[in-house]
């Protein structure tokens, strides 16, 4: 068999000599025989086997130059046919058109198949580059094969449409219709019209644009669409919209956008996650209060059962968390409320010089460990700055609603220090994902490249700076001409009805959150900024708010830290539990001892206690590590495991930071001072 298969590709290949000229086939197979001479059955056998396959298929190129003669006669006759209406006339010439498609990429197949072979026959087997290259060029033909079956099987569907209104057209033609037929026929026209109109030729605008690739997926069915038994073939493939598709990577993808807008849909699966998501928490947070741990490590765990390190219910991981960062907006919104403009005045330095010190020291032990560990310096600057990094979520669940106490003169008020550093933190957090593509080409750059590489980071920062002026001007405007009468319009409007407040209120925060997206800073900057912009406008006005918006930042909070639960895998922590706790406590307890330092040469002699509850709030790892991560990851700056570290190292670390927090308030704070938020 396999010396018959062999005659066979070389007929194939010897194909286009036997086209040009029938009468050289007998010396073309004498040839073939010829190379293969002294193997399988005899040379009269293989010489007969040669000649009659090429006939063959000279026979079959034949009679299809034939056939397409006769559809282009049958299409200009149907053209000419003044008997048949429109709809008749272009069914059958679309049938026609598709049936000529089927025959010419029958013969396009062919010789393809010819020229994949001549590709194998000089490539060397043992060339483990050239067999993958042979393997991808194959899989392009193979999806482009699929992407034109796709195309033709369309094209019939639109036929057999075509096909069904011209019998209705005959039918209308031959009786006559009641006035609710005549109603019926008029709507069935206006919703072909707007279907028209609505649709989307998605696949057929972008599959020849650049960058985009063919990709064979598999389609998993719903258990719903399994279970209907009632239904037809056509209405179950009709119903398949929110099916899953799985890529060759295992990526999964669900439907965004479907082709008939028309029909409401809904993401089943995501409903689901957010259900589960919901009653699991309330359990897993009851226990923590039980047991005195903060409600928020409840919900991690929560996140941690449902996810693929769990049970892995979850199906829609990038839903959940780009819900989850709906509670971060909500969660500085209240931080920016509690945080008013006069205080920002009084720590705007330390709030400024504090974190970029922290960063630069960071970022100088992480240089100086990396050279004695033989790291990369552009791994080492970007785990560094990842660790300088600290969660302003977490600090805010700890003083959010929490007591104020009386402070003698000169004081500095530690909550106002400590959101001050954190929303620097944030503006840094986006100046670096502003920088991390220059990062990664200087990764990559030769040492006489490096002054460019140096000098396109600074004209970022330069950006980055004159992008935060424009923000801070933008404010002051707002906050002197604008905010005041908004809201007082708002709240006048919405006497009786606080659905306009929630909503003008909201519609604020995302302003302001895309005018600092527009300007390349941070979009959690603008959230903060839209409450210290309406806190300007007094206590009782800051009360009324945060009694609407807080129900709304505690369920988006929920699903805010179960989304991080997703990322926490037990089972590595497991494994590796002594040099993960070793490097969590190396990074909190040199994060808490550089911020100390810093302060102590910030801060007032009459505020220096306050440098210890600052320090042990900054003394943990920012969960926007896991962003960093992952882009570092696919962008080849760190490696697997570097990631998979970082992501352990963060997650121990928020787990230290309420105990860590707790014990700087008790040993530092006066009792009638103390802060209850945890």
């Amino acid at each position: 068999m396999k010396v018959l298969g062999k005659y066979c590709f070389w007929m194939l290949l010897l194909l286009l000599h036997s086209i040009a000229n029938a009468a050289e086939h007998e010396e073309v197979a004498k040839h073939a025989i010829k190379l293969h001479r002294g193997k399988g059955v005899a040379i009269t056998q293989r010489k007969q086997w040669v000649l009659d396959s090429c006939r063959k298929l000279s026979g079959l190129l034949r009679q299809k130059t034939v056939v397409l003669n006769k559809l282009k006669n049958a299409i200009r006759a149907v053209e000419k046919d003044a008997s048949l209406s429109d709809e008749e006339k272009l069914f059958q010439v679309h049938t026609f058109e598709i049936f000529q498609k089927e025959l010419n990429e029958s013969e396009n197949s062919v010789f393809q198949a010819i020229c994949g072979l001549q590709r194998a026959l000089q490539g060397d087997y043992k060339d483990v580059v050239n067999m993958k290259e042979s393997s991808r060029q194959r899989l392009e033909a193979l999806r482009e094969a699929a992407i034109k079956e796709e195309t033709e099987y369309v094209e019939l569907l639109a036929a057999e449409k075509h096909q069904v209104e011209a019998l209705k057209n005959m039918q209308h033609q031959n009786k006559s219709l009641s006035m609710l037929d005549e109603i019926l026929e008029d709507v069935r026209k206006a919703a072909d019209r707007l279907e028209e109109e609505i649709e989307e030729h998605a696949f057929d605008d972008n599959k020849s644009v650049k960058g985009v690739n063919f990709e064979a997926v598999l389609r998993v069915e719903e258990e719903e669409a399994n279970s209907k038994q009632n239904l037809t073939k056509r209405e179950v493939e009709d119903d398949l919209g929110l099916s899953m598709l799985i890529d060759s990577q295992n990526n999964q993808y669900i439907l965004t956008k479907p082709r008939d807008a028309t029909i409401p849909r809904a993401d089943h699966h995501f409903i689901k996650d957010i259900v589960t998501i919901g009653m699991l928490s309330l359990p897993c947070g009851w226990l923590c209060t039980t047991i005195g741990l903060p409600t928020m490590f409840g919900y991690i765990i929560c996140g941690v059962l449902l996810g693929p390190s769990g049970l892995n219910s979850i199906k829609s991981i990038v839903q959940v968390e780009t819900l989850g960062e709906f509670g971060v907006f909500f969660t500085l919104f209240l931080v920016g409320l509690e945080f008013s403009p006069e205080k920002l005045r009084k720590v705007w330095k330390i709030s400024l010089q504090g974190p970029c010190y922290m960063t630069l020291l960071m970022i100088a032990f992480g240089l100086l460990w990396g050279h004695l560990l033989q790291i990369r310096p552009t791994q080492s600057v970007f785990i560094s700055t990842c660790l300088s990094l600290s969660s302003t979520p977490l600090v805010s669940r700890f003083l959010v609603g929490s007591a104020r106490g009386e402070k003698e003169a000169g004081d500095l008020d530690y909550s106002a220090v400590l959101l001050g550093m954190l929303v620097m933190q944030d503006v840094q957090l986006g100046l670096f994902i502003a920088v991390m593509p220059t990062l990664i080409q200087a990764g990559a750059s030769t040492y006489s490249s490096i002054v460019m590489e140096i000098l396109q980071i600074l004209v970022l920062i330069g950006q980055i700076l004159f992008s935060l002026a424009a923000v801070f001007l933008l404010c002051l405007v707002i906050k002197t001409y604008l905010i005041g009468p908004y809201y007082r319009k708002l709240h006048m409007e919405s006497k009786g009805n606080k659905e306009i407040l929630i909503l003008g209120i909201s519609a604020f925060i995302f302003l302001m959150l895309t005018v600092t997206e527009l300007l390349d800073v941070s979009m959690e900057l603008g959230c903060f900024l839209a409450g210290a912009l309406i806190s300007s406008q007094g206590h009782m006005v800051t009360e009324e708010i945060v009694s609407y918006i807080e129900p709304i930042r505690d369920f988006l909070a929920i699903i805010f830290f179960a989304s991080i639960g997703l990322h926490v895998f037990p089972t590595f922590v497991v494994y590796e539990l002594t040099i993960l706790l070793v490097l969590t406590l190396s990074v909190v307890i040199m994060k808490f001892v550089l911020a100390a330092l810093v302060l102590s040469l910030l801060l007032p002699k009459t505020s220096q206690y306050i440098k210890w509850i600052v320090a042990a709030g900054l003394a943990q790892v920012s969960e926007f590590s896991f962003v960093l991560g992952s882009r570092a990851r696919r962008a080849g700056i760190i490696s697997r495991e570097v990631y998979l570290l970082i992501l352990s190292v963060t997650t121990l670390s928020l787990l230290l930071a309420p105990v860590l927090w707790r014990a700087a308030i008790t040993k530092c704070v006066p009792r009638p001072d103390r802060r209850s938020s945890l």
